[in-house]
């Protein structure tokens, strides 16, 4: 781990301040908390787990600091605590009542209810993570399910960010590996970047980029020795998933850090896939959902990346583009569920281009295909790899693994482009004409996928 790099990435940063990462730092929790809000009362929020875990080691040492303290906020371990907009309200609800600033005691679900229920209360805050489990940490804005979509709502990161190593390491291992496949959906999404920053859709911030990718093959270059617990490997990937959140911090956007991957992941969870009833355990991870997401978008990309889409037709292709009316049905007709119909429609109309400005892009694609490709190609991991990164690491890589079926998968392809108006390699393959037989390669008997089914069938093991 490296301190210098996160003071770096502090400078960059709009609302944290303070990152303390480290063996043993909860000890010094009074001491952060008093370099970021003077002699303001606290109150710590977490859940009956984490409560256990760190939350009543946090409340103690600011006891014996003389902080003056509110009673907890403690939600319930059961159920396991889920990122909707009603937990928010019963927050915001709670700190009514007093001035304190809020501790969140927790992972990403916690952090981002108190992120969110701060913003509200027009407080500041600061995060004691107990896992290193996704990087929404430091990120700005709060991923929480609203009027049945899964959305980014606006609000401001923690002041102040600790993480205790010795907490960390000992977290459940699923959690970690959450945060191992979180992480390494970023070679995707610089994929995605660097493809719509080629086509002027949507330019790359030098700092964004940077705070995310420059290290990111060393912040992911340990997943057996994370699954093994150790401390260093853990010290790593927390720095990585902090600076992830740094970087969004920093841009006001997730773009940074999340691509088609993180589409997938978004679809799956608003459909509910995961959590609700009829699921059994604990709510699949975030992490998960992106890491499986990650090798089906990398194995996209090695099926566009064999073609020359630099001697595309782009007369045939903008000929047979479809107007806006025919994207709002067939959209429509993807998606079942009320509310995700409507904000799939709203997103895809908003990023739709006609047939003319089609081809003006595709001839834009034209000119920068051979130089794009060369970057996406050093971006980029193959398929494989990735894959075997995240088993290294604990994670799942397949869509039985997470309880979905190989047809519902094949058709994510296609309905994940629709619920997020952001340019990536799904709009690529589709706006160069190549997406549908792209997919039909990866799910032929030979395909990347039409393999795996194939072997999963044969063997009936999900963790081949």
């Amino acid at each position: 781990m490296n301190d210098e790099r996160i003071k770096a990435a502090l400078r960059e940063a709009t609302d944290t301040e303070n990152v303390t990462i480290g063996s043993g730092v909860l000890a010094s929790i009074d001491d952060l908390f008093g370099e970021s809000f003077g002699d303001r009362p606290a109150v710590i929020v977490a859940d009956e787990n984490t409560f256990a875990v760190a939350g009543e080691e946090v409340q103690r040492h600011l006891e014996e600091a003389g902080r003056e303290l509110v009673e907890p906020y403690v939600f319930p371990g059961e159920p396991t605590l889920y990122a909707e907009y009603a937990n928010i309200e019963k927050l915001v609800e709670a700190l009514r009542g007093h001035e304190a600033i809020p501790v969140a005691v927790g992972s990403g679900t916690l952090n981002d209810i108190v992120k969110r229920a701060s913003h509200e209360r027009g407080r500041p805050y600061l995060c004691v993570g107990t896992a290193a489990s996704m990087d929404g940490y430091t990120a700005f804005g709060a991923s929480i399910e609203k009027d049945g979509l899964k959305q980014t709502l606006a609000c401001s990161a923690p002041k102040a960010f600790l993480a205790d190593l010795d907490v960390l390491a000992n977290a459940p291992p699923d959690m970690t590996a959450s945060g191992y496949a979180d992480i390494l959906g970023k070679v995707t999404s610089g994929a995605d970047w660097l493809v719509a920053d080629a086509l002027g859709v949507e330019e790359i911030d030098p700092s964004g980029w940077s705070l995310v990718q420059d290290h990111l093959r060393e912040w992911t270059g340990e997943p057996a020795e994370l699954r093994e617990g150790d401390q260093e490997a853990t010290g790593n990937l927390i720095e990585g998933l902090v600076m992830s959140g740094l970087g969004m911090q920093s841009y006001q956007s997730s773009r940074t850090a999340s691509g088609a991957e993180h589409q997938f992941s978004h679809l799956w969870e608003m459909e509910g896939l995961g959590h609700g009833e009829g699921h059994e355990g604990p709510p699949l991870s975030h992490g998960f959902k992106v890491g499986v997401g990650s090798v089906a978008i990398a194995a996209l990309y090695e099926r566009i990346l064999e073609r020359d889409l630099g001697n595309l037709d782009i007369d045939a292709i903008s000929g047979a583009w479809p107007g806006r009316d025919e994207v709002e049905r067939s959209v429509r007709e993807a998606h079942t569920i009320p509310d995700l119909k409507r904000g799939a429609v709203e997103q895809s109309l908003a990023k739709y281009v006609d047939a003319e400005e089609l081809a003006e892009r595709l001839e834009l694609l034209r000119k920068v295909w051979p130089d794009l490709r060369g970057r996406l190609r050093d971006q980029l991991m193959p398929a494989a790899r990735i894959r075997e990164m995240l088993r290294a690491a604990g994670c799942p890589t397949r869509p039985d693994e997470i309880g979905l079926g190989w047809e519902e998968f094949e058709a994510t392809y296609s309905r994940a482009r629709t619920i997020r108006k952001r340019y990536t390699v799904l709009d690529l393959a589709a706006e160069s004409g190549v997406f549908e037989e792209c997919i039909e390669e990866l799910f032929a008997p030979d395909g990347f996928w039409g393999r795996e089914a194939a072997s999963q069938a044969q063997t009936g093991d999900p963790t081949r």
